[in-house]
């Protein structure tokens, strides 16, 4: 496992940052840099398939409960008991699953993006997003091996990194519906938040490893539907902070801003002492408002 690390060895107040897809470590350079120069030290992995982390070849190798294993081996490797923990996309995901699997190691968590959500135990995650948006979307071509890679190939990186990192939601472009990667123009110049420089890095990265590993997370959203069954009716008991932006595509899945805004979100999440909705805000929320995003994180997590 690659991870990078920002603050003094020494403090006791660590924060462990988990990105999403698809990202780096190097999504979290600007709250690293805040959070350290305020005395926490700052742990950013390069999550299982990303970067210049380990890639196994076996698609069931990229479970939620390998990944939380991934993250929990690494506080013991690290020797610490409990952190902060704040996550982005899957890499929010992946910090639900181990607040639920493993509360006694996080002291507070900041996830950003995606919200907690219940799919339920009568369908498959896979058969409600393919009734919900039909085969063509994204998440339902992800699903067969080797059929997005003939899209996703490394080749391709850098068209491929622009378009997805240039997104935004718009009711007009999307029919209601999440866009695809495609819908950006990569003729764009890119957006303020994010330099030539920046697009190099992840740029490099995918060039060399691909994006098979990033994209085997999908294909496994069925089969942590099913091996977490006995956690179906869990709550987070992590006291909580959720941030996300008003144009982040993740705010516009039908049903969501009800979820999080009428109560539902806080009956699954009993601890959740607030939602932080940053108006202009699209889904790479912790890169376009990196200040505002390590202000919100600190607020919180000086609390404890």
């Amino acid at each position: 496992m690659h991870v990078a690390e920002s603050g003094e060895e020494a403090s006791q107040r660590v924060v462990v940052f988990l990105h999403g897809f698809p990202e780096l470590w190097y999504s979290w350079r600007h709250q690293m840099e805040s959070l350290a120069a305020r005395g926490y030290r700052c742990v950013a992995p390069d999550l299982r398939g990303y970067g210049a982390t380990a890639a196994p070849p076996d698609v069931a190798s990229y479970s939620a409960f390998h990944v939380v294993g991934d993250v929990v081996a690494l506080l013991d490797v690290l020797g610490l008991d409990k952190v902060f923990l704040v996550g982005h996309d899957w890499g929010a995901i992946i910090a639900w699953y181990l607040c639920l699997f493993r509360p006694d190691r996080v002291t507070a968590l900041v996830n950003t993006s995606v919200a907690f959500m219940r799919v339920g135990a009568t369908i498959k995650p896979s058969d409600y997003l393919n009734r919900l948006y039909g085969p063509t979307y994204y998440i339902c071509r992800f699903q067969e091996p080797g059929v997005a890679e003939k899209e996703y190939s490394p080749a391709n990186a850098r068209n491929i990194m622009r378009r997805i990192l240039s997104m935004r939601f718009t009711p007009e472009s999307s029919g209601g519906k999440k866009p695809e990667a495609a819908d950006a123009d990569e003729d764009k110049p890119l957006p303020p938040w994010l330099t030539e420089a920046d697009m190099d890095y992840f740029v490099s990265e995918f060039e060399r490893t691909g994006f098979t590993g990033a994209i085997n997370y999908y294909r496994n959203m069925d089969r942590n539907w099913e091996l977490a069954a006995p956690w179906a009716d869990a709550k987070v008991q992590v006291p909580t902070r959720y941030i996300v932006g008003d144009g982040d595509l993740t705010y516009h899945y039908p049903g969501i801003q009800d979820y999080i805004h009428k109560g539902g979100f806080k009956v699954d999440v009993p601890l959740l002492e607030d939602v932080v909705v940053i108006p202009g805000a699209g889904h790479f929320i912790q890169q376009e408002k990196a200040d505002e995003v390590s202000d919100h994180i600190y607020d919180f997590i000086s609390k404890f």
